[in-house]
């Protein structure tokens, strides 16, 4: 029997196709293809992007001064996100094989292409793959550390919170003494290799 939990979590599955196939009807919009993983753009179109680059110095020359004293302050996040990044990616490598957890795949959340668009100028393609990267570590983070949940401790909270991971809306409500153990057992199922089969290692 579908529970009405199944039924929603269908719905938002079916909604993420629908917004992979309007980004895909969108990028013939914008004339450009994927080839091997990366983003190629018509002849016409690319240079059509360069006249529209606005030039390094006239970028720089309109900076308010407060960007320029935040900037440091912004970039040395990059220590954090490059260690978390190298212990969590560790961390599952280690412990995810003794648990049957299937690794997550780091190159789907960690994407770095927006370099490649010919209409930023050198600093905000650097700002691109500065952003790019430090989110797409949080969601990789995010992802591992929801399977980590999932296995050892599947329990919704007893208030709302803001944001959660993919595994949550399947978690045993928060005081359900005698589901507790079936839902244990079936959360370990979803996110073991068995469950996630079809999705590969890195």
């Amino acid at each position: 029997m579908t529970t009405a939990t199944e039924k929603l979590l269908s719905r938002i599955r079916e909604l993420q196709d629908e917004l992979d196939a309007e980004i895909t009807r969108r990028s013939k919009a914008f004339r450009y293809r994927l080839e091997n993983g990366r983003v190629v753009f018509e002849a016409e179109v690319r240079r059509a992007h360069r006249d529209l680059r606005v030039r390094l110095l006239t970028f720089l020359r309109y900076t308010r001064p407060m960007v320029v004293i935040t900037a440091p302050v912004i970039y040395s996040l990059i220590i954090p996100f490059v260690l978390l990044d190298i212990f969590v990616t560790l961390y599952q490598w280690i412990c995810f094989p003794v648990y049957g957890i299937d690794r997550v795949k780091r190159a789907d959340f960690i994407r770095l292409d927006r370099q490649h668009l010919a209409y930023l100028n050198g600093l905000q393609k650097l700002n691109c793959v500065y952003c790019g990267y430090g989110n797409g570590v949080i969601g990789y983070v995010q992802e591992v550390a929801g399977r980590t949940e999932a296995y050892w401790c599947p329990i919704k909270h007893a208030s709302r919170i803001g944001a959660h991971h993919a595994y949550y809306a399947q978690f045993v409500d928060y005081g359900d003494a005698e589901g507790f153990e079936a839902g244990l057992m079936a959360s370990r199922q979803k996110i073991t290799q068995a469950g996630l089969s079809g999705i590969k290692a890195d």
